[in-house]
């Protein structure tokens, strides 16, 4: 029986700048599962997830060059898998129009009580439904930490609509958690 060798992160990644075949299929192995999750937040079915994963896989082994060392690996790793995914998105889907409104109001964030109580795979279900622009820009802001700056440089929007996709993003979030809320504890709502 053969063992695989054992690698650290960074001899992976300095065998992968080489080229090596098999460096890149132990990080792929390594770091699919985790970048899988990235890509399932942005994908409409677990299938469209997967040529997400294989397009930023891709794209990570042509740029490998480019990572200098600077933060996590992983870190860059992720911002690679979130912009494949959009790209992926964007060629495959038509996006949806966006409507700027000047100025987005500070809708209030989910319940903090009721989201920790809540099941994580509910609550990335309820992310899931959410129409294609919204879920992009609360995944980009909530999940990922991006500025909305950023997400519109990403999604090719204004700053306005990124904040006015988030918010209503929240709202229909609130009111799903809501209406589970008043299931589970058996309230007519």
């Amino acid at each position: 029986m053969f063992l695989e060798p054992k690698y650290t992160l960074e001899q992976l990644v300095d065998r992968c700048r080489e080229g090596e075949r098999k460096a890149q299929e132990l990080l792929y192995k390594q770091l699919a599962g985790k970048m899988l999750g990235v890509c399932m937040r942005y994908a409409t079915d677990r299938m469209e997830a997967e040529d997400m994963l294989q397009n930023g896989f891709i794209k990570l082994f042509s740029k490998i060059a480019d990572y200098r060392g600077d933060g996590s690996f992983e870190g860059w790793v992720r911002r690679i898998m979130v912009h494949s995914s959009i790209e992926y998105y964007r060629k495959h889907h038509k996006m949806m129009q966006v409507v700027d409104m000047d100025e987005a109001g500070a809708e209030p964030s989910v319940n903090p009580i009721a989201a920790a109580n809540m099941d994580a795979k509910v609550l990335m279900g309820l992310i899931q439904q959410l129409s294609p622009g919204y879920r992009m820009v609360f995944n980009l802001y909530a999940l990922e930490g991006y500025a909305h700056k950023e997400i519109a440089e990403i999604m090719g929007i204004s700053e306005g609509a990124s904040k006015s996709q988030l918010s209503r993003a929240r709202t229909i979030l609130k009111e799903q958690i809501a209406k589970m809320e008043g299931k589970s504890y058996g309230y007519a709502g």
